[in-house]
């Protein structure tokens, strides 16, 4: 199950007490204060994981505890440091302030590792006060409580390319065509309900990532269909691939649904919708009137877009669209 929003409750631990202790040993009848000082309690840590793609194991676990710094003891003996927690989540999920709403962390790399909830420090036994003119104090410091907080996390993919359209356009099918990834695919809307990875190996070591995201309708800003739900996972990629369905089978217009797509992606963000943008004809193998296609390159022309027409049941188009996509991305790196 694919989960990327989850709220959590971390707690660290508890520093230990001081203790109020005197020497009382054979042939000393004087003893000082031998009251050890408390361990320090275990923090809780947030830690990217490249093993994780989702935030499914947290949302049966929500609860994360450190352990608590051991108390002082006589003789000088100073508690034990509590154990550290690890919470480890997906490279690119952001961890908030459940209440304020504040972004605290954005785990965007791996091994990536931020200080969650501070352990308390530990309170100091009498050893501690001793001093020429105090020389038998009686009294201690208990341990601080260690610091607690609700987080929400929410997982953003990190992919180079995204792949939107309506249910249908042909995502799931171009992204398991192109690279190893399984989707479920299926002749009805809405076949995927949550986003694939797949990366696609151009050779000579040269990878891109891809995200198909789960197909958006008209009303998607608003909530409609899947909502707007999964559009996050698409906000840190640098290409979008517009799917857009040229048969006559879906009983709509292409030109119109890649309006519609763009219109609700500029609502959701309008950053998102100034991203660079290729327009991809799908289904082609189907075309039955090449005035759809026609039409639709037009309109990708109109607002200067770079325009390709694939059938990934045939494979027609989609090397040369891969190509550019390969070329495109390797472009923008250079000139970062």
């Amino acid at each position: 199950m694919f989960i990327d929003r989850v709220k959590i409750r971390v707690k660290a631990g508890d520093g230990g007490n001081g203790v109020t202790a005197f020497r009382r040993e054979k042939f000393v009848p004087r003893g000082g204060p031998s009251g050890g000082d408390g361990g320090v309690g275990g923090s809780v840590w947030i830690e990217a994981d490249e093993g994780l793609n989702t935030l499914l194991h947290l949302r049966y676990n929500p609860e994360h505890k450190a352990e608590r710094g051991r108390h002082g003891e006589g003789s000088n003996r100073y508690g034990k440091d509590g154990v550290d927690a690890v919470v480890k989540v997906p490279v690119g999920t952001q961890v908030f302030d459940a209440e304020t709403g504040e972004l605290i962390f954005d785990m965007v790399e791996a091994g990536q590792r931020e200080l969650a909830a501070k352990g308390g420090k530990g309170g100091w036994g009498n050893a501690h006060f001793a001093t020429s003119t105090r020389q038998a104090p009686k009294f201690h410091y208990n341990g601080r409580p260690g610091e607690e907080k609700e987080l929400q996390l929410e997982l953003k993919l990190l992919a180079d390319v995204g792949l939107v359209g309506f249910p249908n356009a042909g995502k799931s099918t171009l992204i398991s065509v192109i690279s190893a990834a399984k989707p479920k695919i299926a002749d009805y809307p809405f076949t995927t309900l949550e986003p694939n990875l797949g990366v696609v190996d151009m050779g000579d070591y040269k990878t891109f990532v891809v995200a198909d995201i789960p197909g958006l309708i008209e009303g998607a800003s608003e909530g409609s269909g899947l909502g707007h739900r999964f559009l996050r996972h698409i906000e840190r990629t640098k290409l979008i691939l517009h799917l857009v369905d040229v048969s006559s089978f879906s009983g709509r217009d292409p030109v119109e649904d890649y309006r519609i797509i763009n219109s609700e992606l500029k609502k959701y963000d309008a950053d998102l919708a100034a991203r660079p943008q290729i327009v991809v004809a799908t289904k082609i193998d189907s075309l039955d009137d090449p005035e759809r296609l026609e039409s639709l390159k037009k309109a990708a022309a109109k607002e200067k877009r770079k325009f390709f027409a694939i059938s990934s049941a045939t494979g027609e188009g989609v090397k040369e669209l891969v190509r550019a996509v390969g070329n495109l991305l390797s472009a923008e790196d250079e000139g970062q």
